[in-house]
């Protein structure tokens, strides 16, 4: 049901990486001064031009973290409804061919499933937190 203040835009294309290493998963905190300042994401970005998402999504990481990544497949897309924009949104399994280094003065942290449940991470990112969060315990599959 629509009550008049659909975001008529389209959506920014962004990517991101899932990796996960010894059971604790690769994060980094959004800076001062950009959307969703202070939020904990997992790495990647705006998709520009005619980039691939995986292109895009190799490129971001080594902007961003100085480190290659190998693109696995695709864990979820969705799309979110901010107040001022709509991102389509593509997680992919990655597999870091290094270690990463901020090269933003962003803060990087590897936390557990546990911590993903409590950490302040964006609203687009909620059905991938609920599938992350949903594979504790005895039958803990690595993604």
């Amino acid at each position: 049901m629509s009550d008049g203040k659909e975001l008529h835009v389209a959506a920014i294309v962004v990517t991101a990486a899932v990796v996960e290493r010894g059971g604790r998963f690769l994060v980094t905190r959004r800076q001062p001064g950009v959307h969703l300042e202070g939020y904990w994401e997992f790495p990647g970005g705006k998709c520009g031009g005619e980039e691939s998402l995986a292109d895009c999504l190799r490129r971001e990481l080594r902007e961003e973290l100085a480190v290659d990544v190998q693109v696995g497949d695709e864990i979820l897309a969705t799309t979110h409804t901010y107040a001022d924009r709509r991102v389509e949104l593509h997680f992919f399994r990655g597999d870091l061919l290094g270690e990463p280094a901020p090269q933003m003065g962003q803060e990087l942290r590897w936390v557990t499933r546990e911590e993903l449940a409590v950490l302040q991470l964006p609203p687009a990112d909620v059905e991938l937190i609920r599938m992350l969060t949903a594979q504790t315990g005895s039958g803990t599959r690595k993604l």
